[in-house]
């Protein structure tokens, strides 16, 4: 790509004079116009004045009071760099929000739309650009990111999750060109707010559809009651009267039948107050349902060696102890999810078939599920420990895999690991083999959750099966793997760790109890 090569403080040439190759930490942000060709094709003059207006009036100026600097612009994009990941990000996020406002006079077909990608990395700066793979890495994130939105990479997400009011999607671990390790990749949400006014949106209307119910139902009730008092006025009087609270019969008692209207008047508010009782209750419970419990397996507590050599999180094996306790058979379902979501204790409805494992849950929605669990059941559910997860994994076996040293076909979910795993997620819990404490899916299928903070090894961790926990750590421990990773990861002792509030496809997770 060719263009222009200027430094916006100082309308000078980027970078020093006597040679030498300066490198530093920066933002580098990378943007890009969609559909470029196309939109020269239709209109080549007019695409060329939009795009250099728009880089005058909105690209430079944004750049500029975010304390950044222009490196380069193109015929269809720029590289700039930032000191502060968090100017990187806002800046990102007021070109998009501006652009939306300059499309709305055009035609769809003509929008000029950008996509972005922002990285922090280790760069070099010469005199005319900046090079690296932080800088690579920007432009593979701007190629991966849909037209109007902004992605970032880990290392940005990390620098201001907690100082910009916005959401972020995680989009997973994804492998991009001409780079070694796979990058975690963020959707930006400028505007996390909307999520919030579609739901309350849908609640309303949910509310309204009720109200119409309600109404239909007191209709019918209203009818019934006057066609049957219409041979008597009097009746028929009291029963329109009474129809709003639904309490006829008390009101419309015959056992004085001469008194004027004015006398029955008196007697009636006194009657409904204890009658309401009995006809309320019954509708209660319907919001609440007690929820079906997951089915356990009590494991006997015993000690076994946590950990493996194969990887440097797994170190040091370590002997642990673990006490009695029960966990799942199988990993929480669809099914079991959607009624703690049909009682309003968990934050999304989840999709698919009802015994499928479900995912795209974060640590907090595992956390949510189980306390929900247990406050509706009365018993001590939890989020097994990681302890606990890799003895029940093991089966009472020490060796790499629960069946043996070496990996068999067929033997879990996972990615080339069955021909029912074809890189798609598995529709129904218990589809293999359990291991030999009977519990099913404790290597592949769904990435599972567990209550331990992460931590990068086993140094200092307890030995006495307990969860491992820091005040306000910010990633949690997941175990097992899932369909989309190869065979390493469905080992017992496989770790790993993700952010606690962000959700995945591959995350699910499975219920412990205390005994």
């Amino acid at each position: 790509m060719r263009g222009e090569i200027r430094d916006i403080s100082s309308g000078k040439p980027a970078g020093p004079s006597d040679g030498s190759v300066p490198r530093r930490l920066a933002a580098i942000v990378a943007g890009d116009i969609a559909g470029y060709s196309r939109l020269m094709q239709l209109d080549e003059e007019g695409t060329h004045t939009r795009v250099r207006r728009i880089e005058r009036d909105l690209i430079e100026p944004t750049i500029r009071e975010h304390h950044g600097r222009l490196v380069k612009t193109t015929g269809d994009g720029f590289i700039a760099i930032f000191d502060s990941p968090v100017e990187a990000v806002r800046c990102g996020i007021v070109i998009q929000q501006n652009m939306v406002g300059r499309n709305t006079s055009q035609p769809k077909p003509q929008w000029i739309e950008y996509r972005i990608g922002i990285n922090l990395g280790d760069v070099i700066i010469d005199t005319e650009d900046v090079f690296g793979d932080g800088v690579n890495i920007a432009s593979r994130l701007e190629g991966l990111a849909e037209p109007g939105e902004v992605y970032i990479s880990g290392g940005i997400y990390e620098q201001i999750k907690h100082k910009i009011v916005c959401g972020y999607e995680s989009l997973g671990d994804r492998k991009v060109k001409n780079i070694t390790d796979p990058i975690r990749v963020y959707r930006v949400l400028p505007d996390p707010s909307a999520f919030k006014r579609t739901r309350t949106r849908r609640q309303n209307m949910l509310v309204t559809l009720s109200s119409l119910a309600i109404l239909a139902v007191a209709g019918a009730v209203l009818w019934y009651m006057v066609a049957n008092t219409r041979n008597n006025i009097r009746y028929q009087t009291a029963a329109v009267e009474n129809a709003p609270a639904i309490k006829p019969p008390p009101a419309a008692t015959p056992s004085a039948p001469a008194p004027a209207p004015q006398a029955a008047l008196p007697a009636a508010p006194p009657q409904p107050a204890p009658a309401a009782v009995p006809d309320t209750q019954p509708a209660a419970p319907p919001p609440t349902p007690r929820p079906s419990e997951p089915e356990m397996i009590t494991l006997p507590g015993g000690s076994f060696a946590m950990g493996s050599n194969e990887d440097i999180t797994e170190k040091p094996v370590h002997q642990v102890t673990v006490k009695r306790f029960a966990i799942g058979k199988y990993p929480v379902t669809v099914r079991e999810w959607n009624a703690c979501a049909a009682a309003k204790a968990c934050g999304f409805t989840a999709t698919g078939p009802d015994d499928a494992p479900v995912g795209n849950t974060s640590w907090s929605d595992a956390a949510q599920f189980a306390t929900w669990l247990a406050e509706t059941t009365g018993k001590p559910y939890r989020l097994p420990t990681e302890a606990e997860w890799e003895y029940a994994a093991r089966g009472g076996t020490q060796t790499r895999f629960w069946w043996g040293e070496q990996f068999q076909p067929g033997m879990a979910y996972c990615k080339n690991c069955t021909q029912l795993a074809s890189n798609e997620p598995p529709s129904k819990v218990g589809s293999l083999k359990a291991n030999p404490f009977g519990l099913y899916d404790m290597g592949g299928s769904v990435d599972q959750w567990v209550e331990d903070c992460y931590h990068k090894n086993y140094q200092g961790a307890p030995t006495d099966g307990s969860a491992w926990r820091d005040d306000g750590c910010t990633s949690h421990v997941l175990r097992s793997g899932s369909w989309r990773n190869d065979q390493r990861y469905v080992r017992p002792s496989n770790r790993d760790g993700y952010d606690t509030n962000v959700r995945y496809p591959t995350h699910g997770f499975r219920i412990a109890l205390t005994l």
